[in-house]
């Protein structure tokens, strides 16, 4: 059973959603994302739910995902020019 996420994760999530629908979302080669399974899975990985990491890792990459919405390096931010 998939533990609960934090309102942070929920966020994350919700923002590279968000991302995906709008066509910005795009995978670790720079091609844009169009499978939702897909979306999904970066989505988990970045908000650091995935059932398939450890906790420490969940954990770093949580932080990752945080300090780059701080410093602007999201699809959102770049596209309204934060």
């Amino acid at each position: 059973m998939p533990r609960r996420q934090s309102l942070e994760q929920k966020k994350t999530v919700g923002r590279v959603m968000h991302e995906y629908k709008h066509g910005e979302l795009e995978s670790g080669a720079g091609k844009a994302v169009k499978n939702p399974k897909q979306a999904i899975a970066i989505a988990l990985h970045e908000a650091g739910a995935s059932n398939e990491e450890t906790p420490r890792k969940n954990a770093e990459n949580l932080r990752k995902t945080k300090a780059k919405e701080r410093s602007g390096q999201t699809a959102k931010a770049r596209k309204e020019g934060a």
